[in-house]
């Protein structure tokens, strides 16, 4: 099968490729699994609905309930903080030997007692299955869904283990002094070299023979709603020992415990969970998980494999959000889009496409331009020729075709960003820049008249009264464009790679459809940039 062949074959499965001749378009994409959208699109975000008679009863039970339960959590606030007072006095703030004596054998079994005192005062009832292991048998203890800062009690079920919490945590009044009895692994943001010390205190205590308490590690690292589980970070399986995972659930008719990025606040979900009769909670310890030598030396695979286990136990999918997509969903907010406009599951679109964070903020920036007067934050057809300062037109509509991977008619900014990275970027390098400039410079002056302009992309559009003197202007600083400002340009707007290059794939398709002995002399091509042979025209197919 020829070039053409494959052309036509590949875009009839496009929308709009019917439109006009698509046996004269250049070859499209397919979709792959890999791109598929995940199957939760916001794990975080959470509405809870309360009718009129929820209402109601809130009021009146919490007339009773919300004062005698503030005051009981903040009198075992203070037995709490008056223990660990005395367990960490002269201890410094970062230990480098574990709590040991008199201090932790009275301290530690009462602290226990006062944090189950603590969530039986605010209504909780706990149920625990399962059996706990001890430190010689998984050292770390890793717990998901997280989804409330009420997962506490897992903690408390544990025994009390320390916890890897931020360093500006022990400085909060009460609460900080407690939080440093359980002797935590600390992480400073202003540290630059914080990560891998928190990596390796993690490894030095796991690998004690016992001798420091359990770690305890919320994985996911941020909040969900609990209907997925995300990416879980890799931290707490890099040491490669065997870990425990504890499964939390809230089978409750109202959710009052659900904290995310949108939703209730810390002190409304205080007082709706304070007003509630009662809250449960079951804490799951399911068995011991021991990695294999593959997991040893690849902690996101055993992060992977932990996920995938719990998340069959609690029968719920998972997704490759991380906490960079709340930091993007809170970007794209800024930017008046859509909150949720921002989530693109990070982990596998940085992985697969080799970008990172800053590289897809920007790309947001640069949708937002797109999208932001339109409803909903997508991009349609009309915005879309619109941003690029071109008529709708057949190969525009099958461009657009390609960025819209769900068929939709519309492209979201997760499509936007997999559509940069897999169609434009490629046909983006400096050498396609330089051989798409020689296409436009038709005398080879060296520049491009706005004429050369035009009649190339009137050509390439197949629109043959376009007006293009908008898009030229943007492009020159004067009457004509010389290479460093068309390469300047390109690399600013890569959605210009591919119709830049479009009529170099219309003259490859037309010259490896002649016959053979035409195919040696290619006379019929009127302008001077032609590939030479297959192996050199120009492709955008890059696999997801």
């Amino acid at each position: 099968m020829n070039r053409c062949a494959d052309a036509r074959a590949v875009a009839a499965t496009v929308p709009g490729a019917d439109v006009g001749n698509a046996g004269l378009r250049p070859p499209m994409v397919p979709r792959q699994a890999s791109f598929f959208p995940p199957p939760v699109l916001n794990p975080f975000v959470q509405q809870t609905r309360l009718g009129v008679a929820r209402r109601i009863q809130i009021f009146f039970l919490g007339i009773i309930l919300l004062p005698i339960r503030a005051l009981l959590v903040a009198i075992i606030l203070l037995l709490s903080w008056s223990l660990a007072a005395i367990s960490t006095a002269c201890c410094p703030e970062k230990l480098t030997h574990p709590i040991t004596g008199w201090k932790r054998k009275i301290t530690h079994p009462v602290l226990k007692f006062l944090g189950h005192a603590m969530f039986f005062s605010m209504g909780f009832v706990v149920t625990v299955k399962g059996k706990i292991a001890t430190p010689l048998e998984a050292p770390i203890f890793v717990v998901a869904p997280h989804s409330t800062f009420f997962d506490g009690i897992a903690c408390v079920a544990a025994g009390l283990p320390s916890i890897v919490s931020r360093n500006e945590n022990v400085q909060v009044p009460l609460v900080g002094r407690i939080l440093r009895a359980l002797q935590p692994v600390l992480v400073s943001r202003v540290d630059p070299d914080s990560r891998k010390n928190t990596i390796n205190e993690i490894i030095r205590r796991a690998t004690s023979g016992g001798e420091w308490p359990q770690i305890l590690v919320f994985p996911e690292g941020t909040c969900t709603n609990r209907s997925c589980l995300i990416t879980f970070k890799p931290g707490a399986f890099i040491p490669g020992v065997p870990v425990q995972p504890i499964l939390l659930r809230y089978p409750n008719k109202l959710d009052t415990v659900t904290w995310t990025w949108q939703g209730y606040t810390f002190i409304q979900l205080c007082v709706l969970t304070w007003c509630q009769p009662f809250t449960r909670v079951e804490v799951e310890f399911m068995p011991v998980q021991v990695p294999s030598d593959e997991e040893r030396s690849d902690p996101v695979l055993f992060a992977s494999t932990i996920r995938n286990v719990m998340a069959e136990a609690l029968k719920i999918p998972v997704t490759d959000h991380t906490y960079e997509d709340c930091r993007l969903m809170i970007s794209a907010g800024q930017l008046t889009l859509p909150m949720e406009a921002g989530l693109v599951e990070f982990t596998k679109i940085s992985r697969k496409l080799k970008l990172d964070w800053d590289g897809i903020r920007k790309h947001l920036d640069e949708y937002a331009a797109i999208a932001s007067s339109s409803k909903g934050g997508r991009i349609g057809i009309e915005e879309f020729a619109e941003y690029l300062k071109l008529p709708v037109s057949d190969v525009l509509r099958q461009l657009f075709a390609l960025f819209d991977r769900n068929h939709d008619g519309s492209i979201d900014f997760r499509e936007y960003v997999i559509g940069l990275a897999v169609l434009c970027n490629p046909a983006n390098t400096e050498e396609i820049i330089q051989v798409a400039f020689k296409l436009f410079d038709v005398d080879e002056d060296g520049f491009i008249t706005e004429e050369e302009f035009s009649t190339i992309l009137q050509a390439s559009l197949g629109v043959p009264d376009l007006d293009v003197s908008g898009l030229f202007k943007e492009i020159a600083q004067g009457d004509s464009v010389s290479y460093e400002e068309f390469k300047s340009f390109a690399l600013k707007h890569p959605e210009y790679a591919k119709i830049f290059t479009t009529y170099l794939d219309l003259q490859t398709c037309h010259v490896f459809s002649l016959p053979k002995e035409v195919q040696a002399t290619p006379s019929v091509v009127s302008n001077k940039v032609s590939p030479e042979s297959h192996e050199e025209s120009t492709s955008d197919k890059k696999d997801d």
